[in-house]
């Protein structure tokens, strides 16, 4: 294999997605997801199943887990990315003077020193992992994101040009295609039975140092809120995964296929600090079978904006604990303004589950196919209640996202606003039926500030008074006195709560 420097992008909190350069098919029938019910799809391709969550006796294991990797080993591929990449040169004016141009000949020439960009060759790598015998390989979107050009390395030395079948950004999983038969594959597993301490394996090319196992336990599971993905439901290990390593197998004790490497915890070192991620093959496969059998994914979708409910917020809404999920808001003509859905709800079930917070929801209410019934437990006005909504599809565009889950801290001190006035609403391009007081301006070390208030954001509700004017926004502020005050503010394109306690 050829070698070539590995690129790893930074993310959110030191988080870092593990692969080099940079996108699903399979869901065997009866597979299910947290609500009982059968996940969006059902299997179009001949997979090995796995051994379920059968026991195994490590006493087995004497002399090792040979028996377990020697099989897993061969179905695991590196793969190797180019893409065609514009590169600025730096700004070097005296490359056009002649007497330097007879030294450095065309990379003086008119124009190649005023930082026009030219073009280069990136490489990268990353690993995949064979699910049927006839070439179908899954990995992570990144892992071939923007290439022009996929090699696929089998561990026989064989090299083949990979067709990209298809992507899904939002969950970092692709799938592709080599022209070839009889290839080993891994069983698949099922990811819904793993508990905390479950021995694990990860299987992958770090580095492009060829196959290469580590283990390590489950460490957690149902992860979320990483700021990785869209749709996040990790696998937590401390299994060593390394660049290179993303698209490659996580496998169980039986040599099961239940996750797929896909991200680490650097700590600002570039490298393993034990904290893997991995995403569970049950959702890796819901994905990949939409996307082989229908060319994209699929999602429901609720069309509503929603945050965590953290113990200020609770409060506020008369909830004895800190349970469930508020809606911000509810965006027009969407299923949950069908069905009744106001802002102010708090979702504490779904399908008969408890929710366990917005990424969980929107996770569960995305495995749902468009036109099932979401039949949601609510809170709203002391009270729970039953709603029924029949889902749509998830648009193309991002029309609604989890909210802040931010702690609320302090008082109102440090916040200066301004009327809403119609030349300040074109400026911030609100929406025609925004109303309240816009803020002007935020002390950083305030209570306000803790919160995500910042300038720009437009209160509407000050402990759920719609305020029209700066008398109003004072009256109501006033009349909380020591006491939290329950704002409701318009930021980034989408409405959400905010709790802001007094000194």
């Amino acid at each position: 294999m050829k070698s070539s420097y590995l690129h790893i992008p930074r993310w959110v909190a030191g988080v870092v997605l593990v692969a080099a350069l940079i996108g699903g098919g399979i869901l065997a029938s009866g597979l299910r997801n947290w609500t009982g019910q059968n996940v969006f799809g059902a299997s179009t391709l001949a997979l090995t199943a796995g051994h379920g969550h059968e026991p195994v006796a490590l006493g087995s294991f004497m002399n090792g887990f040979a028996s377990v990797l020697k099989p897993v080993l061969p179905a695991v591929v590196n793969i190797h990315t180019s893409k065609v990449v514009k590169q600025k040169q730096q700004d070097m004016p005296f490359l056009n003077d002649p007497f330097f141009q007879q030294f450095f000949g065309d990379r003086g020439s008119p124009g190649q020193g005023r930082g026009e960009p030219r073009s280069e060759r990136e490489q990268s790598l990353g690993s995949g992992v064979i699910v049927t015998s006839d070439g179908m390989i899954l990995t992570n979107n990144h892992v071939i994101d923007g290439a022009s050009d996929i090699k696929v390395d089998l561990s026989d030395k064989r090299e083949f040009t990979a067709k990209l079948v298809g992507t899904d950004p939002k969950s970092d999983i692709a799938v592709l295609k080599i022209d070839a038969t009889g290839l080993p594959t891994l069983s698949i597993g099922e990811s819904s039975h793993l508990q905390v301490g479950d021995m694990v394996f990860a299987v992958g090319d770090p580095f492009g140092v060829g196959e290469t196992a580590t283990m390590g336990i489950v460490s957690a599971t149902e992860r979320s809120g990483l700021g990785i993905e869209n749709y996040e439901d990790f696998i937590q290990t401390d299994a060593s995964i390394n660049p290179g390593n993303s698209g490659g197998a996580m496998v169980d004790l039986h040599g099961d296929l239940i996750g797929i490497n896909t991200a680490i915890v650097t700590g600002g070192s570039g490298g393993n600090q034990g904290i893997g991620f991995a995403i569970p093959i049950d959702m890796a496969r819901a994905v990949m079978d939409q996307i082989v059998s229908h060319g994209k994914v699929v999602r429901g979708y609720l069309g509503v904006y929603i945050q965590n409910v953290d113990p200020a917020i609770a409060k506020q809404f008369g909830l004895s604990e800190n349970r469930g999920v508020l809606i911000g808001d509810v965006s027009p003509d969407t299923p949950g303004a069908k069905a009744g859905l106001k802002r102010g709800d708090v979702i504490l079930a779904l399908n008969g589950q408890p929710t366990s917070g917005a990424d969980q929801l929107r996770l569960h209410i995305s495995q749902m196919p468009p036109g099932a019934t979401a039949r949601l437990q609510i809170w709203r006005d002391g009270k729970t209640q039953d709603v029924n909504v029949t889902l749509g599809e998830l648009p193309t565009e991002k029309v609604a996202s989890t909210g802040s889950d931010e702690t609320s801290q302090g008082g109102l001190e440090g916040v200066d606003v301004q009327e809403l006035t119609p030349d300040i609403a074109r400026e911030l391009n609100l929406p025609a039926t925004t109303h309240g007081v816009v803020v002007g301006s935020v002390d950083p070390s305030s209570a306000a500030a803790e919160v995500g208030l910042d300038r720009g954001s437009v209160i509407e509700e000050v402990n759920h008074k719609p305020i029209a004017n700066i008398e109003q926004y004072k009256q109501a502020v006033a009349a909380a006195g020591q006491q939290p005050v329950l704002l409701l503010v318009y930021q980034n394109g989408a409405t959400r709560f905010a709790v802001v306690q007094a000194h």
